[in-house]
């Protein structure tokens, strides 16, 4: 079994909910998501645009925890492929030895770095060549793919269906590997090999899973989960926490204000990034103003007025 399949093994109910801590996510989410980040298999967050999938998507990483070793680069016939990526990896220190031990510790193989278990994430800007090795031809080595990268961790595609490619191109280059849990890679010689696809994948989309995939890839993928719109409850428990990241005092009264003003007469979704958006705003104006931050009625229509469109029909601003 799979270091990863081996980790999801482990994952139960309090590790989720202490996962996903610094967010509001209702119970019934967090039960969904428990068995799905289990399976070790691939999953679709969808819903409305600025309902926390991004962010769900980076908390699937903290719920698998732990780090792994990489390779800083691997070797295939003699090429050269660097594994290692500052970017996606976030490396952690030598593990420290004990430095009373009259016996001297073994020396760290260099050939490897320990990071944290990588979640890398793309978004509108993927293209199907980041799937496959890039050559260097002056330097003459290749950058490995970002699902290699990912290896051992979570590959999080946000807005599945805006990127460059088409859904149907990036789903073709995966339906193999979903299934069979290895990737086949080309050099530039036409010398093809096998790597592991030990990958958890979680496309986060606001537009419909059928509408982007058909029937054969949509098997492949059990778990669909929805991102739905926040009760009034839910939505003051959002307001409430991002008042108390900015150290200010939060008034239910305020959220009652906001449904009652703005949600209620212009038919307005509720989304669970208002909350914050709404919070910056009404700090940004206090600091132009030079006046004490705080959260009244007048500056929460300050904030509206240049967040959600005038257009009655308005479906609130996305995220």
């Amino acid at each position: 079994m799979s270091a990863l399949r081996a980790q999801t093994r482990d994952v139960f109910r309090e590790r989720v909910s202490k996962a996903f801590s610094h967010l509001i996510v209702e119970p019934e989410m967090l039960d969904q998501l428990g068995p799905a980040i289990a399976s070790g298999r691939a999953m679709f967050l969808y819903g409305p645009p600025g309902n926390g999938k991004s962010v769900m998507g980076e908390g699937i990483g903290r719920v698998l925890g732990g780090d792994i070793y990489v390779p800083y680069a691997i070797d295939v016939d003699g090429h050269i492929i660097t594994m290692y990526d500052p970017i996606n990896h976030d490396r952690l220190d030598a593990d420290e030895h004990d430095t009373t031990s009259i016996i001297a510790a073994a020396p760290s193989d260099r050939r490897w770095v320990r990071i944290r278990r990588p979640v890398v994430m793309v978004g509108g800007e993927l293209t199907l060549d980041q799937l496959d090795l890039t050559f260097n031809p002056l330097a003459r080595f290749y950058e490995a793919p970002l699902q290699l990268r990912a290896n051992g961790g979570v590959f999080l595609v946000d807005d599945f269906g805006r990127q460059r490619i088409r859904p149907d191109e990036l789903l073709n280059r995966w339906i193999v590997p979903l299934e069979s849990r290895v990737d086949f890679l080309t050099l530039h010689t036409g010398r093809k090999f096998e790597t592991p696809f030990n990958v958890f994948i979680v496309f986060a989309t606001n537009l419909q899973p059928e509408s982007l995939a058909d029937e054969a890839f949509l098997r492949r993928i059990p778990y669909k989960i929805l991102a739905k719109d926040p009760t009034v409850d839910e939505y003051c428990k959002i307001f409430e926490l991002n008042c108390r990241k900015r150290g200010l005092p939060f008034d239910k009264v305020m959220v009652e204000y906001l449904d009652r003003r703005y949600y209620q007469p212009r038919k307005l979704q509720m989304r669970a990034c208002h909350p914050r958006d709404l919070v910056e705003q009404v700090v940004d104006i206090c600091r132009y103003q030079k006046r004490e931050v705080v959260i009244t009625r007048e500056l929460l229509d300050a904030a509206c007025g240049s967040y959600f469109l005038e257009e009655s029909d308005s479906q609130g601003a996305g995220a």
